[in-house]
């Protein structure tokens, strides 16, 4: 048996659909998260996962909160585990990002946690983690941003196509000491009624 990380990105909010950068400001689900994240509960049943382990943020929290109340599983809140922080950016949309600060606002000091940063907590987290849960299934329920840089660090490999669908699950893995991910941004649930 090996260990197998499920990744999930959270459940739709409102600032998904206006296209605002949340970063790590608390953004409940709508009710499209919420139907999703159910829709996803209920596939996960069909399926071997051993914990759950979430950010703390509203949206991932609660997301992780339904998969706990369809498979009543344990659920671990993890900071390490929360989104990207945006600065400046956050609560903004592309259009005002560039009416405020111009069409290079990526090259400005506007407060984004760094890459390393990110990588920093995120890959003490799934060390941490795996350790504790050896051979076992585990998912992570965090953010966009968050889990695309830690796949580009785990499967170098593999090459990221398309963002992250919200309620998606990539599952990796571990294979000795490499990580192959088995499964990218599967959203197959969302089809079902």
């Amino acid at each position: 048996m090996m260990t197998i990380i499920g990744f999930i990105r959270h459940g739709r909010t409102s600032w998904n659909e206006e296209g605002r950068e949340q970063g790590k400001c608390d953004i409940a689900l709508n009710e499209v998260g919420v139907r999703g994240a159910h829709q996803l509960a209920k596939r996960i049943t069909s399926e071997t996962w051993d914990v759950v382990y979430s950010s703390p943020l509203v949206r991932a929290r609660q997301t992780a909160e339904i998969i706990g109340e369809y498979t009543g599983l344990p659920i671990y809140l993890d900071s390490r585990i929360s989104e990207v922080g945006s600065g400046l950016i956050e609560g903004t949309t592309e259009e005002e990002r560039v009416r405020k600060w111009g069409t290079n606002w990526r090259e400005l000091d506007l407060g984004i946690e760094s890459n390393n940063k990110v990588l920093t907590r995120g890959l003490a987290f799934i060390k941490e983690v795996c350790d504790i849960n050896r051979k076992k299934n585990i998912l992570v329920v965090s953010h966009g941003s968050f889990i695309e840089q830690i796949l580009e660090v785990l499967t170098p490999h593999y090459k990221i196509t398309e963002p992250l669908n919200n309620t998606s699950i990539t599952t990796l893995k571990k294979n000795k000491n490499e990580w192959d991910c088995i499964l990218y941004n599967c959203t197959k649930h969302l089809k079902t009624t």
